[in-house]
């Protein structure tokens, strides 16, 4: 009989053992002799031999120190904490009575996190919100992915890597958003974004609208004159509406420019908003213009000789209360394949360092998109060429324009050395 009882014993704790294995605390995040950073991702789940189930989980990063509980059979969350090794028990309560845990040791170390470059903390944005963010990590093995929550539990995007640099499209209201990372060691930190979506104008297939008026600008003054043809070298230019062919939407706007003389550029202009509205909202009282903070400016545009343009530019304008917002973008072609965005107050063009680069026999897509602060700073946002974003969130002051209320738009060609004429059609989705 003795010599049965290590038989019986052996079968029992295997017994045990397999028992054991279907009922506990499984934690997925973070991993066990890990380092993370001071914002520590808990993801577990935890099952019971308890007839009546899981009732409940919970942290303790040390011991007697529970800074965390929920409901029912799992939990994932975010716990913060300071630089350090953590010895951290992971437990499940059940409506028998019974607990379970798990032990999960952990190195903390700062220097890790997210840097949110666009859309600024607090900021007014409108409904397309460009995303631009970064992220490192302590971890050995880098950052795995990034992610952005417009809402808690709501993860709208997510992308492989230390960065991201996304468009949403969000309804107007107020979010707290937040942008995660995830690091490769099962850690995860956490910035927190809160902006308010304006729901703003939108004015749809300005191109095909009237109120566009072209001016010459003529070196060495560049001043806009209306007809331009002195004994001298001259100047052409030309507007067609309704275009049927390069078109995307059966109805194109045609710019040309040309002549003799080198280096000249030609504007258009429209007055959308305020005094002189083509669009039918004069703002008599002086209330629409100053609520407007956020402008998105969305063209397409086509050429078959798009190098032979010195350079392209892109204007949003703002004029109230003697103040006037002049975003400047122009893309320089034969000028060297950059955008430059308009110093208002030392009236200057400033190279950005983001390559421009438009494509001839296509169509190619820009999205501009602006604000102006509640403190009145020019701030030039991103610039999306192409389905590329660049940000950029550069902040200028105005100048001073006494005497009128408005929101106009520019479009603006420029020729090169030899004034190569050249041809644009396009179209002005919305502002």
């Amino acid at each position: 009989m003795l010599k049965s009882l290590p038989t019986f014993t052996a079968i029992l704790v295997f017994a045990l053992a397999a028992t054991s294995a279907f009922a506990g605390v499984t934690v997925s995040s973070p991993s066990n002799n890990s380092t993370v950073g001071t914002t520590v991702n808990f993801v577990a789940t935890a099952s019971t031999s308890c007839s009546k189930g899981v009732a409940s989980m919970g942290i303790y990063p040390t011991p007697n120190w529970l800074v965390y509980t929920v409901g029912g059979t799992s939990l994932n969350t975010n716990i913060n904490l300071n630089p350090g090794t953590y010895n951290a028990v992971v437990e499940e309560w059940d409506y028998c009575g019974g607990a379970k845990t798990t032990t999960v040791t952990i190195t903390v170390k700062s220097g890790t996190g997210v840097t949110v470059t666009s859309p600024a903390n607090n900021s007014t944005v409108g409904t397309t919100v460009n995303f631009a963010a970064s992220a490192t990590s302590s971890c050995s093995k880098g950052v795995a992915s990034m992610g952005i929550y417009t809402a808690p539990n709501q993860l709208a995007y997510v992308g492989n890597g230390a960065s991201l640099n996304t468009n949403l499209s969000l309804s107007p209201g107020t979010y707290n958003t937040t942008v995660e990372e995830w690091d490769n060691c099962g850690g995860a930190a956490t910035k927190a974004v809160t902006i308010a979506v304006a729901g703003g104008t939108t004015l749809w297939n300005i191109h095909s609208s009237g109120g566009w008026n072209g001016y010459a600008q003529q070196p060495p003054n560049y001043g806009d004159c209306n007809s331009c043809t002195p004994s001298g070298p001259q100047t052409t230019w030309a507007m067609y509406q309704g275009i049927k062919s390069p078109t995307m939407s059966g109805n194109s706007t045609q710019y040309n420019i040309g002549g003799t003389e080198a280096y000249t550029d030609v504007l258009w202009n429209n007055h959308l908003i305020g005094d002189f509205s083509s669009q039918g909202l004069p703002d008599s009282n002086h209330t629409l213009v100053p609520s407007l903070h956020t402008f998105t400016y969305d063209i397409y545009f086509y050429s078959s000789n798009v190098g032979a343009s010195q350079a392209l530019e892109f204007d949003i304008n703002q004029f109230f209360n003697g103040l006037a917002f002049t975003w400047g973008h122009e893309c320089r072609v034969a000028g060297g394949n950059e955008w430059d965005v308009w110093d208002n107050l030392n009236y200057k063009w400033v190279p950005t360092g983001i390559a421009c680069n438009p494509i001839s026999n296509s169509w190619n897509h820009l999205t501009i998109q602006v604000q102006r602060t509640t403190d009145n700073k020019l701030t030039y946002q991103s610039i999306t060429l192409n389905g590329k974003t660049s940000t950029l969130n550069w902040t200028y002051s105005p100048y001073s324009e006494p005497g009128w209320y408005g929101i106009t738009v520019n479009y603006q060609m420029d020729g090169d050395y030899k004034q190569s004429a050249y041809t644009v059609p396009g179209r002005l989705d919305h502002l």
